[in-house]
C-alpha cells in the first residue's frame, strides 16, 4: 500500500500562501520546519497536487490552520478531470499498441525458427506466495515432502510442497510486486502477457502498460533517470511528455520492469535506487510496479513490495503448453507428447521448467518422440542454462568465478552431485555444497590460500551457480538440492564415466538392485565411449545374486525345462502381445521366444506366459488347492463348463493327458449338490488336488510347489528388478560389443550350469 496523501483546494491554497505571508516565511523556512523540501510546497502543494499526509498536517499545524478545512473534500473532486483521464488513456492506448505489441506480442526462444503469438503458446503461469528459499524447514521435513523414503523419491514433488495462486490474481492483489523465478520459469514472458492483457483492457484496471527492460535501461548511454527514460520512450511512441506526467501523477500506468538481475553489478546500485525513488515518490508511487528477478541474484529488498515467486509448471499446466505449441502444427503431436511424457518420469521433471518444456517440445516435433539416448537430452538442458540461455539474448553476467570455463562448471557440480548422491542426499546444507566448492576452487590459477577467503569465495560461487544459472537451488534457508534430480543425477554419472576404471564401473554395478541407482546406471550406459565392459558386470553381478542357493537354480531349471516345451507352441502374435505389455522386453535383438518366456515366469504373469491349456488346468489347480470352500463352490459350474471346453482344445498327441483329466473330473460329484459335494471335498478334496498337481507335472510341468522362504523371494525380486534392468541397457542407444550382447541375451535367466 502506498502512503496516504492529501490534496489542498483552491480555497485552502490561498489560506495557506497568505499566512506563509503574514508570517513573512519562505517556502524554504517552512519546508525545513516540517522537514520535507521545497519542491513540496512550492511545486506540487501550491499546484494542488496530492502531498503526503504527515507534510500536509505539519504544513497546517505550523501555520495555525485547521487541516480539514484546507482539503478537497471527496465531492469537490472533479467528474471533468475523471473523463479527460480516461480520454487520455484511451488515447495513450491507441498510440503505444504498435510498441507494446512489437515488444510484447510475440515471442522466440531456443532453436525456434520463427517468432511465434504470445497469445497462441503462452500459459498462464502459477505464484508461490511465500518465497522458497525463505522457509525454516530442516532436512528431515523436506524429506517428508517428497515421501520421506529416498528409495521412493518424489520426483515431482515441489509442485505440492506450496500452495500457489495465479498470477493474474497476484498482480490484481498487490500494487507493488517483486516477482522472483528461477532461469527460464517464465518471469518475462509473465510481463509481457500482463502488458498486452492491460493494452486490450482485460485487467479489470484503467490504466496503461509501461514494459522496461531494466538491462537496456542500465546500459543507455548518459545513465538517464528513469522517469526521462519513460518519457522519451513514449515520446518516440508519439505521446507528449506532459500526458505521460499526468497519468503518471493519478496513478493510472503499470510500470512493468523486467530483469533486474540482468543489471551488471556497476548499475546495480543507481538503478534499484531510481526504481526506488519512483516507487516511493509523492505521487508517481501511486501506479503499479512488478519487478521481475532472478532468484539468488541478489538480497535486494524494494520497501512496500511484495514478494513472490513464479512455481515451476504442474501437470495441467504442462499439457496446456504442449496443446497449444502443437495445435497449429500438429495436434496429434501433443497427444503423443503427453502420453509418452507420463511414462517418463525424469523427462516429465524437467518439463517442469518452461524453458525446458519448450525444448523438450522442439526435439518432439522433430522425432515425435523423445531422444532415445536420454543423456544427450540432459547434456543440451545443461547445455542452455549454463552458456545459451544468456547467450543468445546478449546478456552478460558479472562473474564471480570467471576462471571457471563452462567446463569446468560442469565438472564442480558433477563433484557436488556425486558426493551429495552417494550419501543419499537429495538436499544438502549449505555448509556441505560450500565445502566441496572450496576443494574444487583451491586449485584453480589465483586461488586464495587462506581458509576465510576461500570460504567466503566459495560462498560467491555457490551464488553464482543459482543466479545464473539455476542448476543448484535453495529449497529452505541454508539447504540446497539439485533443481531436478534428473540433474543431479546426469553430473553423478558424467563424474562417474568422464574417466572410467574398472574401480568406478564395480561401484555402479554394486547399486544394481537399488532403485535411486537405476537411473543412473542408465544414463551410464550411454555416456560411456564403450559400454561393454560395464554390461558384462552387471550380467556377472546379476548370476550372482542367485549362484549360492540350490533351490533357486533348480527353480531356474526349470524355468528354462519349461520354456523349451512351449517353444514351438508360441505364435509371433502371442510375442507381439507380450513385447507390447512389457516394452523393454522389445530391446532384445535376437528376437528369442525363450527369453520372454523366462521373463514371464519369473513375473508370474502366467495368463500370458501359458498357453490356453494350462492357464485354465492352473486356475482349476489354484481354486482346488487355496481357496475356501464356499467361494469354491461358486465358481465351479462356472469352470466345469470351461473344462469342458478346454478339453475339446488339448491336442490329438496329448490324448493321454485328456483321458487322466476326464478320468479325475468324473470323480467328483456334481457341485449342484451341496451337501455331498460338500462331503467329498472335505474327505478327498487334498487327495484329489494333489492328483491334479501329478498330472500337471507329468503333462505339462507347471504346478510345482516350490515353497521359497522370505530371503530366496527376496533374492527372486532382486534378480527379476536386475535382469529388467540389464534388458533396459541392452536396448540403450550404446556401443555394446555385438559377441557380448549376443552373449548375455541368450544367457538371460539361465541357471549357472547353462
Amino acid at each position: 500500500m502506498g502512503r496516504r496523501t492529501l490534496q489542498a483546494s483552491s480555497v485552502g491554497i490561498q489560506a495557506i500562501k497568505r499566512a506563509i505571508k503574514r508570517k513573512k516565511w519562505s517556502q524554504d523556512l517552512l519546508a525545513g520546519r516540517v522537514g520535507c523540501v521545497r519542491q513540496t510546497i512550492g511545486q506540487h502543494l501550491y499546484k494542488g497536487d496530492p502531498i503526503d499526509e504527515d507534510y500536509f498536517l505539519a504544513i497546517c499545524q505550523e501555520l495555525g490552520l485547521d487541516w480539514q478545512e484546507m482539503i478537497v473534500k471527496e465531492a469537490e473532486l472533479s467528474t471533468e478531470d475523471d473523463l479527460e483521464i480516461k480520454d487520455l488513456i484511451a488515447d495513450i492506448r491507441q498510440r503505444i499498441e504498435p510498441m507494446v505489441k512489437k515488444e510484447c506480442g510475440k515471442m522466440r526462444v531456443l532453436d525456434m525458427e520463427q517468432d511465434i503469438a504470445l497469445g497462441e503458446i503462452y500459459t498462464d503461469v502459477n505464484i508461490l506466495e511465500n518465497l522458497t528459499a525463505k522457509q525454516r524447514l530442516g532436512l528431515e521435513d523436506l524429506h517428508c515432502l517428497f515421501n520421506s523414503k529416498l528409495a521412493d523419491f518424489e520426483r515431482l514433488g515441489w509442485g505440492k510442497a506450496q500452495k500457489r495462486v495465479s498470477g493474474l490474481e497476484a498482480v490484481q492483489g498487490h500494487r507493488k510486486l517483486m516477482i522472483w523465478g528461477k532461469p527460464g520459469a517464465g518471469k518475462t514472458t509473465f510481463l509481457k502477457y500482463i502488458a498486452m492483457e492491460c493494452l486490450a483492457e482485460r485487467l479489470g484496471t484503467d490504466c496503461f502498460p509501461i514494459f522496461l527492460s531494466l538491462k537496456e535501461f542500465a546500459e543507455k548511454p548518459g545513465k538517464p533517470e528513469l522517469l526521462h527514460y519513460i518519457n522519451h520512450k513514449f515520446v518516440d511512441a508519439g505521446v507528449k511528455a506532459e500526458i505521460i506526467e499526468k497519468l503518471l501523477n493519478h496513478g493510472k500506468a503499470l510500470i512493468l520492469l523486467d530483469g533486474l538481475d540482468e543489471v551488471l553489478e556497476k548499475d546495480s546500485h543507481r538503478v534499484i535506487s531510481q526504481i526506488q525513488q519512483l516507487a516511493d515518490h509523492l505521487h508517481y508511487g501511486k501506479n503499479q510496479f512488478l519487478i521481475t528477478c532472478r532468484i539468488a541474484a541478489k538480497e535486494y529488498l524494494f520497501q512496500d513490495f511484495r514478494e513472490v515467486e513464479v512455481a515451476d509448471f504442474d501437470q495441467e499446466q504442462i499439457e496446456v503448453f504442449v496443446t497449444k505449441w502443437f495445435q497449429s502444427k500438429n495436434p496429434v503431436k501433443a497427444e503423443k507428447f503427453i502420453e509418452k511424457l507420463a511414462d517418463n518420469e525424469p523427462i516429465q521433471e524437467l518439463a517442469s521448467s518452461p524453458l525446458l518444456l519448450t525444448l523438450l517440445c522442439l526435439v518432439f516435433g522433430e522425432l515425435t518422440n523423445f531422444p532415445q539416448n536420454r543423456a544427450e537430452l540432459y547434456e543440451e538442458g545443461v547445455d542452455i542454462l549454463l552458456k545459451r540461455w544468456d547467450g543468445k539474448r546478449g546478456i552478460e553476467r558479472d562473474q564471480l568465478y570467471k576462471n571457471l570455463s563452462a567446463k569446468r562448471k560442469e565438472d564442480l557440480l558433477s563433484l557436488i552431485a556425486l558426493e551429495t548422491f552417494r550419501q543419499g542426499n537429495y538436499f544438502f546444507k549449505q555448509k556441505v555444497a560450500e565445502t566441496y566448492i572450496a576443494q574444487f576452487i583451491e586449485n584453480l590459477p589465483d586461488a586464495k590460500s587462506d581458509p576465510e577467503a576461500l570460504r567466503l569465495d566459495s560462498e560467491d560461487v555457490l551464488w553464482s551457480i543459482e543466479a545464473n544459472h539455476g542448476l543448484l537451488v535453495t529449497r529452505a534457508k541454508g539447504i540446497y538440492s539439485f533443481s531436478h534430480l534428473t540433474f543431479q543425477e546426469y553430473f553423478a554419472t558424467r563424474k562417474l564415466t568422464l574417466n572410467p576404471t574398472t574401480e568406478t564401473l564395480r561401484e555402479l554395478v554394486s547399486h544394481l538392485t537399488e532403485k535411486r541407482w537405476r537411473e543412473v546406471i542408465l544414463l551410464a550406459v550411454e555416456m560411456l565411449e564403450d559400454a561393454t565392459e560395464l554390461i558384462q558386470l552387471m550380467k556377472q553381478a546379476v548370476d550372482q545374486l542367485l549362484a549360492e542357493d540350490e533351490r533357486l537354480q533348480e527353480y531356474l531349471q526349470w524355468l528354462k525345462a519349461k520354456a523349451d516345451s512351449l517353444e514351438e507352441e508360441y505364435t509371433a502374435k502371442d510375442i507381439e502381445q507380450i513385447t507390447e505389455r512389457f516394452s523393454f522386453l522389445a530391446y532384445i535383438k535376437s528376437n528369442q521366444p525363450k527369453i520372454r518366456h523366462l521373463y514371464l515366469y519369473l513375473e508370474f504373469q502366467l495368463d500370458l506366459g501359458l498357453d490356453y491349456l494350462d492357464l485354465h488346468l492352473y486356475l482349476e489347480f489354484s481354486l482346488c488347492l487355496y481357496l475356501d470352500l464356499d467361494l469354491f463352490l461358486l465358481l465351479s459350474l462356472s469352470l466345469d463348463q470351461k473344462f469342458t471346453n478346454l478339453l475339446n482344445k488339448i491336442p490329438p498327441s496329448q490324448i493321454l493327458l485328456k483321458e487322466e483329466l476326464q478320468s479325475l473330473f468324473a470323480e467328483r460329484p456334481d457341485p449342484q449338490n451341496k451337501e455331498p459335494f460338500k462331503q467329498w471335498q472335505k474327505e478327498n478334496g487334498k487327495a484329489w488336488a494333489e492328483q491334479l498337481r501329478q498330472i500337471m507335472i507329468t503333462h505339462r510341468n507347471i504346478g510345482h510347489d516350490w515353497q521359497f522362504n522370505w530371503q530366496q523371494k527376496d533374492l527372486l525380486e532382486q534378480y527379476h528388478t536386475a535382469n529388467i534392468l540389464l534388458m533396459e541397457c541392452l536396448g540403450r542407444e550404446a556401443v555394446i560389443d555385438r559377441g557380448v550382447r549376443a552373449e548375455i541375451e541368450n544367457t538371460l535367466f539361465l541357471p549357472i550350469s547353462n
